[in-house]
């Protein structure tokens, strides 16, 4: 089993061999941004770039940022403590294309990394897709299912709804359907059920 320090480093070397720029964690405490206490997300360092205020200092950059999640309109405090996987204090792994790549890299390169550098078994991987807000008007992410049934049977990418599967980060800004992946860690007994 890989440690996280072993996870992190194959995280940044497999993106640095996709052409990416390493940057390091941005400071957990926030300085010169008056709307920020703390760092939430790992897209924080990079917000003078989605509001347009400051170009990007390379096309694709990754970095693994350290994260702390106590408030907030978009935050998932209100799920610490239930399931397994929302905390407060965090690690976020990122990969960014300002301008370069999109949705199929961005998915291929996910698939490769979990199955073949993290060699996660392929058969217990699925993905979840934006399965469309008819409320609001927004579309069914018929992109992102097309790419990932190059990588995994269609039975397995399912559909999940705004909060599971809209990114957005306040009431302006950068915001859209997003895909999860996740790991049936049941055992085969479970899920031959």
């Amino acid at each position: 089993m890989m440690t996280s320090s072993q996870i992190r480093q194959a995280f940044l070397d497999f993106f640095a061999s996709k052409g990416h720029t390493i940057v390091a964690s941005a400071p957990i405490v926030v300085k010169n941004d008056p709307t920020l206490m703390f760092t939430n997300a790992g897209m924080n360092q990079f917000k003078d770039i989605f509001l347009g205020n400051e170009p990007p200092k390379a096309k694709r950059i990754a970095n693994t940022q350290k994260c702390l999640r106590v408030s907030g309109k978009h935050n998932d405090l209100e799920e610490v403590g239930v399931d397994t996987y929302h905390h407060t204090m965090f690690e976020m792994l990122g990969n960014w294309s300002f301008g370069d790549y999109f949705k199929e890299e961005a998915i291929e390169w996910a698939w490769e990394l979990l199955t073949k550098v993290y060699e996660l078994p392929k058969d217990r991987l699925y993905v979840t897709v934006f399965e469309g807000d008819a409320k609001e008007k927004l579309a069914f992410d018929q992109e992102a299912y097309d790419f990932w049934k190059k990588w995994i049977p269609e039975d397995r990418i399912l559909r999940g709804n705004k909060k599971d599967n809209f990114w957005e980060m306040g009431e302006t800004g950068p915001c859209g359907p997003c895909s999860e992946i996740h790991v049936d860690l049941r055992s085969d007994e479970e899920r031959k059920r």
